[in-house]
C-alpha cells in the first residue's frame, strides 16, 4: 500500500479516476493474425527453412505454418544470438511489419516473441512499465470503478480499454471507436467535478442580512432586466440565512449592469454594513460615484484609497475601496464582503479581506463580481466551487460595428475620427507596446504619438508602467478628444462619450480581450465602431469576432481559437488540461456530469 502511495504520488495522480484516465497509447497485440494485410503489424507461426549472411546482414527465410507462403527477412544488427535463434528448422512466432517486394513477402526484422494471444497496452508515465501495469491490475476493477459511481457502460468501456481482449473492440481504423471518446470525455468531467465538489467548505454566516431593496430599485431612473432581477434574487436567498455564508460569483458581460447588482447586495445587508474591494483606484471611485448617484441619502458611503479616503469608513454602511483596505487594522466588522473584477485579486488577497472581519467559524457573506465573460461549460464547472450567476444581457441594445481594416483604410479613419470629435465624441487608439520593437511590425505608442498630437488637439498618452494613468483617464474623460494607450484601459473605467475604438495589431490579442477593450465604446448606447487595424488581410478569427457580440459566446470561440483543454481562471487557478473534453463544444456532457456528480456526493 505504502508502495503504491508513492508512485501515485509520483504520478501527481490523487483519485481512483485519475489512474483510470491514464490511457494507453498504444498496445502490443500477440494474438496469432487470421489473414495477411501489407503495411500492417502481424504475429505469425513459421518455420526458418534457410538461413545466409550477406554484407554482414543476416538473411533468413520462413514457411508461414497457416498459409504455406514464404516470407523472407532481413536483421541488420546482427549478434551469436540470432545465429543460434533462427537455425534452420527452428520454429517461431514472429511479429513485425508486412510487406512485398516482387511478389515476395518480407518482413524486416521481425521480433521472435515467447507469449501469443495476449495484448499488452502500453503506457507513456514516468513509471516503468512493469509499475503502472501492475498499478492498473489492482486498483481498476470493476468494483473500484461501480464505486466511484460510474454506471456499466462507463465500467466496461474503462476496463476494455486497460484489458483488452481483442483490438477490434475498442479500435476502428486505427483509434478509439467514438462512443469510447464519449465515456473518456464524461469520465474526465466527471472526475474533475468530484474533486472540487469535494474542495467546496462552507462556514456558519455572520448574520443574515434581509434589508429591503425596495426604496432602492423605486428610485432608480431605469428598470432593471429580468437577468440583473434573477441575480438579485438568487442574492437575496443566500443572504437570508445564517446557516450557511455566502459565496457567489457574479459573472457579467460589457455594460451589463453589474453595479446595481452591487448596490442591490448594499441595501440588503442593511442595516449590516457592505465592504466592496476594487483592483484600481479609478475602479473605486467610478463605483463611488454611481453609489453616491443611486444609493438612498440615508445610506452612509466611505471610500478607501492610499492617502485618498472619502468619508468615514468606521462609521459608514458601505466601505469602497482598493488594496489599501487590507492594511487597516481597525476596519469594522462587515456582514457582506465584495470583490470586483475578483480575478485581478490573488486567493491570498480575497481571503485575507475576509479574514479581517471574520469571527471565528464565522464569515461575511461573499460575493465576487467579474467583467470577463467565461464560456458556460466553464461556470458550470466552477459552480461546484461557489455559486455562479451570469448575466448575459445588457440593459439597453449597444450598436457597435464591429470592421477590420488595414493599411489603405487609414485616410478613411482620419475623416471618421475628426468627425467624431465634431460631435464632441471621444476616439481611444490601442497600441500593442509603448516602445518600439523589432520583433513586432506595427508602430508603438511612443513613434505614434507625435502623428496625433500634430493633427489633434487634447490628445492623452497613458499605459500600463504609467503611474499618473489613473489621473490621465480622470482628465481625459472631462477634457480629451483622444487617447492612445495600451490594453491598460481594459477594464472598467467608464467612459461615456467614447464612441470610436483603434486596435493596433488586433490579431495578437485574445478575443476575450478585443471584446474587453470593444466594451468601452457605445456604453450610453450612442452608436459606436471598433475597428481592428490588422497588416494580416483574411483572418478567419477577427472575421467570427466582428460577427459576434456577446461575450459568452466570445469566451466560447476564444477557447476554440485557443486550446480548449484550458481553464485558467482565478477561482479555479488549476490550469487544469484535459485530454478528452472539449470545453467549446462538450458542454451538455458536463451538464450531465454535474447531475451524477449531484446525486452521489453530497457537499
Amino acid at each position: 500500500m505504502e508502495e503504491a502511495k508513492q508512485l501515485f504520488k509520483k504520478l501527481k495522480i490523487y483519485s481512483l479516476l485519475d489512474l483510470a484516465l491514464i490511457i494507453p497509447i498504444s498496445y502490443n497485440d500477440t494474438t496469432l493474425s487470421t489473414s495477411l494485410e501489407l503495411g500492417k503489424v502481424h504475429t505469425l507461426e513459421a518455420k526458418v527453412i534457410d538461413s545466409s549472411i550477406y554484407n554482414g546482414k543476416l538473411r533468413v527465410t520462413f514457411i508461414l505454418t497457416q498459409s504455406g507462403r514464404r516470407l523472407s527477412s532481413t536483421f541488420f544488427r546482427v549478434t551469436p544470438y540470432h545465429h543460434k535463434l533462427f537455425e534452420v528448422g527452428s520454429s517461431h512466432v514472429i511479429q513485425g511489419k508486412l510487406e512485398e517486394y516482387n511478389g515476395y513477402l518480407q518482413m524486416s526484422q521481425p521480433k521472435s516473441i515467447k507469449q501469443i494471444g495476449k495484448i499488452t497496452p502500453k503506457y507513456k508515465t514516468v513509471l516503468k512499465e512493469s509499475e503502472i501495469a501492475s498499478l492498473m491490475e489492482v486498483y481498476v476493477t470493476e468494483q473500484n470503478l461501480f464505486n466511484e459511481g460510474l454506471d456499466s457502460k462507463e465500467v466496461a468501456t474503462l476496463m476494455h480499454i486497460h484489458f483488452p481482449k481483442s483490438m477490434e473492440e475498442i479500435y476502428s481504423e486505427g483509434k478509439f471507436k467514438a462512443e469510447f471518446v464519449e465515456v473518456l470525455k464524461f469520465v474526465e468531467a466527471f472526475n474533475h467535478l468530484k474533486k472540487l465538489r469535494g474542495k467546496r467548505a462552507d462556514f456558519p454566516a455572520l448574520s443574515a442580512l434581509r434589508g429591503s431593496i425596495i426604496p432602492f430599485v423605486e428610485a432608480l431612473p431605469f428598470t432593471l432586466t429580468p437577468e440583473q432581477q434573477e441575480v438579485i434574487a438568487a442574492i437575496q436567498k443566500d443572504l437570508g440565512t445564517e446557516e450557511k455564508a455566502a459565496k457567489r460569483m457574479v459573472v457579467g458581460d460589457v455594460g451589463s449592469g453589474k453595479t446595481m447588482v452591487i448596490l442591490a447586495s448594499v441595501m440588503m445587508a442593511l442595516p449590516h454594513k457592505s465592504i466592496l474591494m476594487a483592483p484600481t483606484s479609478l475602479l473605486a471611485l467610478q463605483l463611488y460615484e454611481e453609489a453616491c448617484k443611486h444609493l438612498p441619502k440615508s445610506v452612509k458611503i466611505a471610500l478607501v484609497m492610499q492617502g485618498k479616503d472619502r468619508g468615514n469608513y468606521q462609521e459608514a454602511d458601505f466601505i469602497i475601496g482598493t488594496h489599501a483596505l487590507l492594511y487597516k487594522e481597525d476596519l469594522p466588522e462587515a456582514s457582506l464582503v465584495m470583490v470586483d473584477e475578483q480575478h485581478r485579486f490573488g486567493t491570498k488577497q480575497r481571503a485575507s479581506l475576509e479574514a479581517l472581519v471574520s469571527k471565528g467559524e464565522r464569515k461575511p457573506h461573499f460575493l465576487q463580481f467579474s467583467a470577463t465573460p467565461i464560456p458556460r461549460t466553464q461556470a458550470m464547472m466552477q459552480s461546484e466551487l461557489l455559486d455562479v450567476s451570469l448575466i448575459t444581457t445588457t440593459p439597453f441594445d449597444r450598436e457597435v460595428l464591429t470592421e477590420t481594416i488595414s493599411k489603405p483604410d487609414f485616410p478613411n479613419l482620419l475623416t471618421h475620427i475628426k468627425e467624431e470629435i465634431a460631435q464632441e465624441h471621444q476616439v481611444l487608439i490601442i497600441y500593442p507596446l509603448v516602445e518600439e520593437s523589432s520583433e513586432i511590425p506595427y508602430q508603438s505608442l511612443d513613434e505614434s504619438r507625435g502623428f496625433w498630437e500634430s493633427k489633434f488637439e487634447n490628445v492623452y498618452v497613458t499605459h500600463g508602467k504609467d503611474r499618473q494613468k489613473e489621473e490621465v483617464l480622470l482628465e481625459f474623460r472631462e477634457k480629451g478628444d483622444i487617447l492612445l494607450a495600451t490594453t491598460v484601459v481594459e477594464v472598467g473605467i467608464s467612459l461615456p462619450r467614447l464612441t470610436l475604438i483603434v486596435i493596433v495589431g488586433a490579431e495578437r490579442l485574445g478575443l476575450a480581450t478585443l471584446h474587453q477593450l470593444r466594451g468601452r465604446v457605445g456604453r450610453n448606447g450612442l452608436k459606436s465602431w471598433c475597428y481592428l487595424y490588422s497588416n494580416t488581410t483574411n483572418n478567419f478569427r477577427l472575421e467570427q469576432f466582428c460577427k459576434t457580440t456577446n461575450g459568452f459566446d466570445i469566451a466560447r470561440l476564444d477557447l476554440k481559437f485557443r486550446d480548449s483543454g484550458d481553464i485558467l481562471d482565478g477561482t479555479i487557478q488549476s490550469g487544469q488540461r484535459f485530454k478528452w473534453l472539449d470545453m467549446a463544444e462538450d458542454e451538455e456532457i458536463v451538464s450531465y456530469a454535474k447531475i451524477r456528480v449531484k446525486n452521489i456526493v453530497k457537499p
